[in-house]
């Protein structure tokens, strides 16, 4: 990814229009995005560029090279969050909850950036997207729930006390039926897992509380959860014991 990664980077450096070759290698339409593009992007450009790509939004083409343009200025966001340039929060808000799933993506790895460089500001401002819509919610816990940013103690039970409260949310949910309500409830299906292997003396017994819940959605959410890995790592006979009495 190193050697990839740099060679966008000169190569960007060498254009002085980058749309036509964003556009060219963005894999899209296609299964993944170039997530690597992406970061060069980020890398190289300035809240110009970012603008401008973002600018070359159109909502009507999901799933098309042209929604990689827009994906790169919002993830390129996340470099001027992270250098105190918060004016830009309110957009990458509004985009969390786009019917693109991508520019949703987008939103939670610029949030990310930031949160490499101030994790606290991140779960400050994180705090105030949880009281907001289904999928301000998500992008709040895919932004938070990444391995890399949850080192500290304080900082992994803050998201676990967030995830928490999300979750007595999808247990109170009334329409069940409802796009934002699934995709909350599967952003649920793997964060709690992250938060968990952080902190395991914390998240465990939160995580057995939630697992005798009587909400089947809940339900469903803890055992997706136990099938991850990264929990088998963890603690092998505690997820195995959970998930046979969960049957």
């Amino acid at each position: 990814m190193v050697n990839r990664l740099n060679s966008y980077l000169e190569k960007l450096n060498s254009l002085s229009n980058w749309e036509d070759f964003l556009l060219a290698e963005s894999g899209l339409p296609g299964p993944r995005g170039n997530l690597e593009l992406a970061s060069a992007v980020a890398q190289a450009g300035d809240e110009t560029c970012f603008r401008k790509l973002i600018a070359a939004y159109m909502p009507a083409e999901s799933g098309t090279a042209n929604e990689f343009l827009p994906f790169c200025g919002l993830v390129g966001l996340g470099k001027l969050v992270a250098d105190g340039d918060h004016q830009y929060l309110p957009l990458l808000r509004q985009f969390a909850s786009d019917p693109h799933w991508r520019l949703r993506e987008a939103s939670a790895i610029a949030l990310q950036a930031w949160g490499a460089r101030d994790l606290p500001a991140l779960l400050d401002e994180m705090e105030a997207w949880c009281r907001g819509g289904l999928l301000e919610q998500r992008a709040a816990l895919a932004a938070l729930c990444e391995p890399a940013l949850l080192k500290k103690p304080g900082e992994a039970k803050r998201v676990l006390g967030l995830l928490d409260r999300v979750t007595v949310g999808l247990a109170g949910g009334k329409d069940r039926k409802n796009e934002d309500f699934r995709v909350l409830r599967k952003g649920l299906a793997y964060c709690w897992s992250v938060a968990v292997a952080a902190l395991p003396e914390v998240g465990k017994p939160i995580m057995e509380k939630w697992f005798a819940s009587p909400d089947e959605d809940v339900r469903w959410v803890m055992k997706e959860n136990l099938k991850k890995n990264r929990l088998a790592r963890m603690d092998k006979v505690w997820v195995e014991q959970w998930t046979n009495r969960l049957k």
